[in-house]
Order: structure tokens, then C-alpha cells, then sequence
């Protein structure tokens, strides 16, 4: 196969960089241990640095104004609602400011690092499992590639609790979608691998039974805070807002405004804090795109359904395989058919890919791959050249464009493998395509 040979090559690149006994060492419990704390160290200590400055980053500024303002939007001067987010997402940011604004950000990032340091363990099964050691230096890999988009967002703390939840996954359903139920109602992307998991497990039941209760946890903390009339506004708040300017059907956009085609531009919707694109059509795709949405995920989800009855009449049956490929698939699909689009989305692929490598390296090799081509071009979008992008120039469009293209080609990959995981023979049920 053509990709074996991409990858032994890969693998000559990284003999001839690393020598090795250094590979051997690093390929322990305490070596992935090693790198783990010398990562999150040092996200901590440039955030101690930040917070004694008496400052946040990035998105935590805009957090740490809402926790002081008690969540309450009559308290905000300007910019976004706290309610653009699910009602849950409240709580790490109250968590972070229980001891006022100063050191909110560090507080931010601790919170970040100690989940990451839960889901490092589960997925390892805290360095019992040799044969997943692999895959945590790729997560850890690509979370040092991600940046501050994974600790200083929302994302950021979901992610490592929906990689917690996949590594219970289909065993143990309950667990599992109480977990992402809720993540989403902190951030709502785990949405995406709720519906694969409600697809893909056995018990059912158990999946729906856990969304109840997390809904009603979520019911408590809005009642709690005399605001239960808002809990549902997270899914309205963003209903309005334009084609944002990195979502991957802005592309016809982005280059008509590089261009200087018609009346195509970008402008900031200080509302929401986000860099928007306008023109000819773009107000119709905007409207198109939660339908689009919809239909995707049904899509997604009848491929999962055919795996499953295929597998039932072969005798194949790996739900696990079903549930990973349909994750992929669901989530990489809430990326490209969102008219969002924002570069911290990217982080969502983390999880997903992470504990797919722990079920079978050689099958998830090629959206591992994709998935750090991807961050690479992320990180040159943001943080490095963002100003750029938001002002036409037009080698970062061609960058977002890459990297929009390889959202699509990652996306067909996993589509791909779904579809196979329903059409291969009973011997090759259990197996995800080896491209």
C-alpha cells in the first residue's frame, strides 16, 4: 500500500532524529510522564506569569469578566452574553474566580491540566497499557500543537472529558454519556459523540437515562442561579450570525474579499466576538447551513445504524470499531458543515483520534497524520497570523484554504471507513479501512 511506504518513511525521519534509546526511554510510563509534566509546566508557569501581571489571555479575559460580573448580563458593559455557552460551562469559570480576578488565569489553566492529567491516565490506564503509550504521546503531541486554544477556551476543558468518556465508550455506555452529556452542556460540541454513541451501543437506554440526568443537573445549577429562564439561549444566541471568517464554506467569501471582488469584506460582529465575512449569496449560505447541519448528522448516523445491522448479520460485530468511526466522522462532520468555524474547533479532533489510536494504530495512523497537518496550519492562522488573515492577505487565505481542505479530505476519510465498517466482508468487519 502506497501509505505504508509514506509511513516507513516517516518512521526513517524520526529514527534518524531521535536515536534510539532515547525512543525506548520516552516509551515508558515515566517518559510520556516526563514530557506531560514538562508541557503542562509550562503552559502553568507562563500563566502564573500572566496572572501576577494581574491579566488573562485570550478568551479567559472575556471569562473572567463574566465570573465577575456573577454571570449576569445587566453587570456587563459590552461584548458577548455568558449564555452564548450551555449553563455548565459557568461552573469552571466560577471555580477559576472563586478567589477573585487576579489569579483567575493560572486557576483557568490548573483546572485544564489537572483533566488532561485524568484523561492521560484513563487512556494509558495510568501506564498499565504499554500498547497505548503511542497514542498519549500523540495527544500530548497535539496538544502542545494546539496552544493556548486548548487552554485558554471553553474547548479546552471538554476535550479531556470526552476523551475520558470514549475510553469507557461503548462498554459501559451510562458512564459514558453522562460524561458527554455533560461536556455539552458545557461546550456543545460533545453533542456529536453522544448521537454516535446512542447509535452504536447496545444499551441504549442507559445513554438516554444519563443525557436525563445530566440535562437535570444542568436544570439545578440555571435554578440555582434564578436563571433558568436562559438555559436554553446558548442554542438561540448564535442562530443570527453571519458565515465566521475560518468556517470551511466561507472559502467562495474569503476570496472574493482577498479579491476585492463586489462587496465581499470581513468585519468584526463585536456581539460575539467574531470575525465574520460578507457578500454576494452569503447571507443564504448562512441560512443553509444549520439544515446542512442537520442533515449530515442524520447521514452520520444512518451509517453508523448500517455498520451496526451488518455487523448483527455477519457476526462481526466490533461496536467499538462503530463508535470510534462514527465519533470521527460526527465530529470532524460538526466541523465542516458549521458556519462557526473558529480555530479552537480543531481541538475537537483530539480526543476522538487519541483513543481511536489506542484501538488499532494502523487503522487510525492516516487521521492522525491529517489531524496534525491540520493543527500546523491552525497554529499559522492562530496565533501567529491571524491580523493578517482578518486583513486579505491572501497567503494565509491560501493557508486557511489548506487547512479547509484537509478538514474536508478527513472528513471523507472517516465517512469512508464508516461506510466500510457496513459493506466489508465478516472477516474484515472489525477493522477500519487501512488507508
Amino acid at each position: 500500500m502506497p501509505t505504508d511506504r509514506y509511513f516507513a518513511t516517516l518512521t526513517r525521519a524520526r529514527d534518524a532524529v531521535i536515536p534510539r534509546r532515547w525512543q525506548e526511554r520516552l516509551m515508558t510510563p515515566r517518559g510520556l510522564l516526563t514530557g506531560f509534566l514538562v508541557v503542562h509546566l509550562g503552559f502553568l508557569v507562563f500563566a502564573l506569569i500572566v496572572s501576577l501581571q494581574g491579566n488573562a489571555f485570550s478568551d479567559t479575559n472575556i471569562y473572567r469578566a463574566w465570573a465577575e460580573a456573577g454571570f449576569d448580563e445587566a453587570n456587563l458593559s459590552s461584548g458577548p452574553s455568558p449564555w452564548v455557552y450551555p449553563v455548565l460551562a459557568q461552573v469552571p469559570m466560577a471555580i477559576a474566580g472563586l478567589v477573585g480576578p487576579g489569579p483567575f488565569f493560572v486557576l483557568w489553566v490548573l483546572i485544564i491540566c489537572v483533566l488532561n492529567a485524568l484523561a492521560m491516565g484513563k487512556l494509558t490506564d495510568w501506564g498499565r497499557n504499554r500498547a497505548a503509550l503511542p497514542a498519549g504521546w500523540w495527544w500530548l503531541g497535539f496538544i502542545l500543537l494546539m496552544g493556548w486554544l486548548g487552554f485558554a477556551r471553553m474547548d479546552g476543558v471538554t476535550a479531556p472529558v470526552v476523551l475520558i468518556a470514549m475510553v469507557y465508550g461503548v462498554a459501559h455506555p451510562f458512564v459514558a454519556s453522562l460524561l458527554l452529556s455533560i461536556a455539552t452542556w458545557t461546550k456543545v460540541w460533545p453533542a456529536a459523540v453522544v448521537l454516535a454513541l446512542l447509535s452504536a451501543a447496545r444499551r441504549r437506554g442507559a445513554v438516554l437515562l444519563a443525557g436525563v440526568l445530566a440535562t437535570l443537573i444542568a436544570v439545578l445549577v440555571a435554578a440555582s442561579t434564578g436563571s433558568l429562564h436562559k438555559i436554553a439561549d446558548f442554542a438561540t444566541q448564535q442562530g443570527d450570525r453571519g458565515m465566521q471568517l475560518e468556517a470551511t464554506f466561507t472559502t467562495p467569501w474569503l476570496w472574493l474579499s482577498v479579491l476585492h471582488i463586489g462587496d465581499s469584506h470581513m468585519y468584526m460582529n463585536t456581539d460575539i466576538n467574531s470575525m465574520q465575512v460578507d457578500g454576494p449569496g452569503s447571507d443564504v449560505m448562512s441560512k443553509l447551513m444549520q439544515p446542512l447541519f442537520a442533515v449530515a448528522a442524520v447521514v452520520v448516523v444512518v451509517l453508523i445504524v448500517r455498520g451496526l445491522r451488518h455487523g448483527l448479520r455477519a457476526g462481526g460485530l466490533d461496536r467499538t470499531a462503530l463508535f470510534l468511526a462514527g465519533s470521527l466522522t460526527m465530529v470532524t462532520a460538526f466541523i465542516v458543515f458549521n458556519k462557526v468555524g473558529s480555530p479552537q474547533f480543531m481541538v475537537w479532533l483530539g480526543p476522538v483520534i487519541a483513543v481511536g489510536l489506542v484501538h488499532d494504530w494502523r487503522a487510525w495512523r492516516t487521521p492522525a497524520l491529517l489531524a496534525v497537518l491540520i493543527g500546523i496550519a491552525t497554529f499559522f492562522i492562530y496565533p501567529l497570523f491571524y491580523t493578517a488573515l482578518s486583513h486579505n492577505n491572501p497567503a494565509m487565505a491560501l493557508v486557511l484554504t489548506v487547512r479547509n481542505a484537509l478538514l474536508v479530505v478527513l472528513m471523507w476519510w472517516s465517512a469512508r471507513g464508516l461506510h466500510r465498517l457496513g459493506s466489508v466482508p465478516k472477516e474484515a468487519a472489525v477493522a477500519a479501512p487501512r488507508a
